[in-house]
């Protein structure tokens, strides 16, 4: 079943819920697809009443802010050794050239890094636990954490919810013209049937006439 069927089927609460602990969780520092999750949810809301647009974008920013919050704790206690388990649990996302290119970006951005890896998937799971393994100090990281986390939450619902909502008014306009051009194809094809017929029956009648009369016996 597809993320968005599936979020289709359960309570505005519920999706809200989901959406906060699923891009919580992948801010943390656990590889999720929280940005498939973000996408799908604000799609969802362009189309459906009872979710809000703006509290899910708010849900997700929440998320997004505590969620690396949590990371950057972890990492300032966990340090090095924490990124060894890590790459050993998930070596497709902590491998050691992943880190070693998050590291390279931190040196050479800082904040920024934190700021605008929140738009990169890769940086988005580091960025929290990697921040607090190099002593980033926290008042930088919550500066870039908080602008950097609403700006990618709250836009994406935005964008997407508004998407959803142009596409929807669209495929609705698309529809009726595919209505009207049905029934007028219809009715042309009918028309033209029609016409060949009585030409057709035409025709058999002037043969009919210059055929000669057979004599009689």
């Amino acid at each position: 079943m597809h993320v968005q069927e599936w979020l289709d089927t359960v309570p505005a609460a519920a999706v809200y819920a989901v959406v906060g602990l699923v891009i919580g969780l992948e801010s943390l520092g656990i590889p999720l697809p929280g940005e498939i999750i973000l996408v799908s949810a604000a799609l969802l809301s362009s189309q459906h009443a009872g979710i809000n647009p703006f509290v899910l974008g708010a849900v997700a920013s929440a998320g997004a802010v505590i969620g690396d919050s949590i990371g950057y704790a972890i990492g300032r206690k966990g340090g090095r050794p924490l990124l060894a388990w890590l790459g050993r649990k998930f070596p497709k996302h902590f491998s050691e050239g992943h880190i070693a290119t998050a590291e390279r970006s931190f040196e050479k951005w800082g904040m920024w890094a934190v700021f605008f890896g929140r738009f990169v998937a890769l940086l988005r799971i580091f960025a929290g636990p990697l921040a607090g393994v190099l002593r980033m100090p926290y008042w930088k990281f919550l500066i870039a954490n908080v602008f950097g986390g609403i700006l990618w939450a709250g836009g994406t619902t935005a964008v997407i919810y508004y998407v959803g909502v142009v596409a929807e008014s669209w495929l609705k306009r698309f529809s009726w013209l595919g209505l009207v051009l049905a029934v007028l194809i219809g009715l042309t094809s009918m028309l033209v049937i029609k016409r060949k017929a009585k030409q057709a029956q035409q025709a058999q009648g002037a043969q009919q006439e210059t055929e000669p009369v057979p004599a009689g016996d």
